[in-house]
């Protein structure tokens, strides 16, 4: 079992969303996956609670119960295991990074996100697990070419000392309205931008979570 942690320090990173989404993908592409909430919101469950027919199993969890959570899904045939951590608190996000194979930063293009961008890669080294980031509601390229502010972002995060995702998630509304069924956009409309942006970004993510997870591990 491969367990990722999905954190954002800064609210309305679109953390929860893009958790929810991982998730789906990792069941549409046939691994039996399951979404830790441990967001006092819950707003991840009840986003897959909408959802009708098989899909990814959905867990309420806490800090100190996560490790528990782990151990059951792991038991129980879990493949993948996402959680989407709570913001703004370090203690929850903290533990779940220490029990996480694989840590994902999200971050819009704005100069708080990236402030608190800088306060949690600190806090991956500290505890010496491999993460890396994934910029996150972008404004769309025009004509071959990257708007200065994502630009300006990629710049910024660079010298976080995290691996950067290849893939940039744009602020695109298809990402909400599918949630609205449980669904990914995916499912919704396999040859939309959001689709590709989804596909390829859980390639990116299946590889290095499983072909390359030594090598990770030895990294950190």
């Amino acid at each position: 079992m491969r367990t990722i942690a999905v954190v954002a320090r800064k609210g309305g990173s679109g953390k929860t969303t893009l958790a929810v989404h991982l998730a789906l993908a990792a069941h549409l592409s046939g691994r039996r996956s399951v979404l830790v909430d441990m967001d006092p919101q819950r707003s991840a469950i009840e986003a897959l609670r909408m959802r009708q027919g098989s899909g990814p199993q959905r867990v309420e969890s806490t800090t100190r119960g996560l490790y528990n959570t782990q151990v059951l899904a792991q038991r129980g045939g879990t493949q993948v295991l996402i959680i989407d951590t709570p913001a703004g608190t370090e203690e929850g996000m903290s533990n779940a990074i220490v029990l996480s194979d694989l840590t994902l930063l999200v971050v819009r293009p704005t100069f708080l996100d990236l402030t608190a961008a800088v306060r949690t890669a600190e806090v991956l080294r500290r505890l010496q697990k491999p993460g890396l980031v994934i910029l996150n509601q972008a404004p769309s390229a025009r004509d071959g070419m990257e708007p200065p502010a994502v630009r300006k972002a990629l710049r910024a995060l660079s010298v976080l000392g995290l691996p950067i995702v290849p893939v940039v998630l744009r602020a695109r509304a298809a990402y909400q309205t599918a949630l609205e069924t449980g669904r990914s956009a995916i499912e919704v409309d396999p040859a939309s931008p959001a689709a590709v942006e989804l596909r390829a970004l859980w390639r990116f993510m299946e590889q290095l979570a499983f072909s390359q997870h030594q090598r990770l591990e030895r990294r950190a």
